[in-house]
C-alpha cells in the first residue's frame, strides 16, 4: 500500500518537474504561456463502507491548466512585429481552419502574404468602399509587392502674387526662348498616367491694366494661353472661379494625353514683388512599399516611396469564454474546442481586446524564471521527500522479511 502511494507522489513530482521544464525551456518563445499542474487526492472507497480511519491512496495530476498572463511587451526594429497589449488573439489561417496566436513575430512571403513563422496567414479585415472595414469577412493581409500605381497630374492650385507695377514685356511675339517677352514664370513637375515626370511651366504676361495673360507648357509644348484680369484691390475676378483650363498635351511616350486645369483663385495683384508662391498639385509617380504600420485601432497602413499610402486592412483579433478550454496544437498557437467556446471576434482597443501596435513583441509569460525555479526546487523537494518514503518503507518491508526467515 505504502509503496504504490509513494509512487504516485513520485510520480507527481516528476510531472510536476516536466511542465516547469516546458515552461523554462519556452522562456525566451515570443508569445508563449506557460502552464501550470494541478493535482488531486486519489481516495479508494469500497461500496457504502466509508471507514473513518482509511488512508489516501496518493495523488494525480487531474490538469495542466494553461496560464494566459500577460507578458512584457519588448520594442523592436521590425514593421512586421506585432504584440497585443490586454486580451485577446491575433487570428490565423492554416490552410485547414482558422487559429490563434499570441506570437506577432510575422514576416513576408515572395507574393507579399504575412505569416507567421509556421507559414500561416495573418487574417484581416478587408477595407469597404466607404473608408472602413468589413468585419463580417476575413481575408489573408498581403503587402502589394508591386509598385503603388501612377496618377497623372490634372489640377494644380498656384499661390502667387504678380507686380501690380509690373511694366508691358517689351519682346513681342511672346516666346519662350524670349525673357524679354514675359514678365514671370512658375515652373513645377507634372506626372503622365504611367508616372514619367515632366516640366509645366506658366509664363506670365502682362497685356494691360490689371490683365494678363498665362501660357502654359508641357515639356517645351504649348497647352495654350488663358487670360486673368484683378481688380482694384488686387483680387483676381476672371475667371470668376479662379480656374483656368488648358488644351492636352501628348508626350508620345505611350501614356495618355495630360490636360491640365489651374486653380488661380489664390492668386494676386499687389505692389510687392513677384512671389511664386506655392504649388498644390495631385499626381504621383509610381512608388515601391517603403514600410507598414499598425495603429491603435488594429489599422494595417502601407506607405510607399513616392509619398502615397493604403490601408491594407484591420487586424482581426478573437477572444473566448474559457481561455484554458483553448486546444494547444503547438507553435504558440491554439485551436478554439468545445469547452474554451466559439470565438469572439473583434477588433483593436474596441470591447474586451486590448490593443495592437507594430514594431514590437510580447515576450514568454515565462521570461522571468525566478518564480519558474522556485516551483523547481519545490517539486525536487517532493520528488525526494516521495523517494525518502519509498527507502522507508522498503526498509520495513525487509526487515519484516528478514525477520520471517529467521
Amino acid at each position: 500500500m505504502a509503496l504504490n502511494t509513494t509512487l504516485t507522489g513520485i510520480n507527481a513530482a516528476q510531472s510536476d518537474l516536466n511542465v516547469i521544464s516546458n515552461n523554462l525551456a519556452n522562456a525566451n518563445t515570443t508569445g508563449f504561456k506557460g502552464s501550470r499542474a494541478e493535482f488531486a487526492d486519489v481516495f479508494a472507497v469500497t461500496g457504502d463502507n466509508i471507514n473513518a480511519t482509511a488512508v489516501g491512496s496518493g495523488t494525480r495530476m487531474t490538469d495542466v491548466a494553461q496560464q494566459f498572463q500577460q507578458g512584457d511587451i519588448e520594442n523592436t526594429t521590425n514593421s512586421l512585429d506585432f504584440a497585443i497589449s490586454g486580451n485577446g488573439f491575433f487570428t490565423v489561417n492554416t490552410g485547414d481552419g482558422l487559429a490563434y496566436t499570441r506570437a506577432g513575430n510575422f514576416h513576408k512571403d515572395s507574393s507579399g502574404n504575412v505569416l507567421t513563422q509556421e507559414g500561416y496567414n495573418l487574417q484581416v479585415y478587408p477595407p469597404n468602399a466607404t473608408g472602413g472595414f468589413d468585419t463580417s469577412t476575413l481575408k489573408n493581409l498581403n503587402l502589394t509587392t508591386a509598385q503603388s500605381s501612377a496618377s497623372a497630374t490634372s489640377k494644380a492650385a498656384i499661390s502667387a502674387n504678380l507686380p501690380s507695377s509690373a511694366t508691358l514685356p517689351t519682346g513681342t511675339p511672346f516666346s519662350t526662348s524670349d525673357s524679354t517677352s514675359y514678365n514671370n514664370t512658375t515652373t513645377f513637375n507634372i506626372y503622365d498616367s504611367q508616372g514619367g515626370s515632366h516640366a509645366a511651366t506658366v509664363y506670365y504676361v502682362k497685356t494691360g491694366t490689371n490683365t494678363w495673360d498665362a501660357h502654359m507648357f508641357m515639356d517645351g509644348q504649348d497647352a495654350g494661353t488663358q487670360p486673368m484680369t484683378f481688380d482694384s484691390t488686387g483680387k483676381l475676378t476672371t475667371p470668376a472661379n479662379g480656374a483656368l483650363a488648358f488644351n492636352p498635351v501628348d508626350f508620345g511616350n505611350g501614356s495618355n494625353p495630360v490636360t491640365m486645369t489651374l486653380d488661380m483663385s489664390n492668386t494676386t495683384q499687389f505692389g510687392t514683388d513677384f512671389s511664386a508662391g506655392s504649388v498644390d498639385k495631385d499626381g504621383n509617380e509610381a512608388g515601391t512599399l517603403s514600410s507598414i504600420d499598425v495603429d491603435s485601432k488594429g489599422v494595417v497602413t502601407a506607405y510607399y516611396s513616392n509619398n502615397q499610402t493604403a490601408q491594407l486592412g484591420q487586424v482581426a483579433m478573437a477572444n473566448f469564454a474559457n481561455l484554458q478550454g483553448l486546444r494547444q496544437v503547438g507553435n504558440t498557437t491554439w485551436l478554439a474546442s468545445g469547452d474554451s467556446g466559439t470565438a469572439v471576434m473583434g477588433s483593436s482597443g474596441t470591447g474586451q481586446f486590448g490593443t495592437v501596435q507594430s514594431g514590437a513583441l510580447e515576450s514568454s509569460s515565462t521570461a522571468d524564471t525566478t518564480s519558474q525555479l522556485v516551483d523547481m526546487i519545490k517539486a525536487q523537494r517532493n520528488y525526494q521527500a516521495n523517494a525518502q518514503a519509498l527507502t522507508v518503507d522498503n526498509t520495513l518491508a525487509s526487515t519484516l522479511f528478514n525477520a520471517i526467515s529467521r
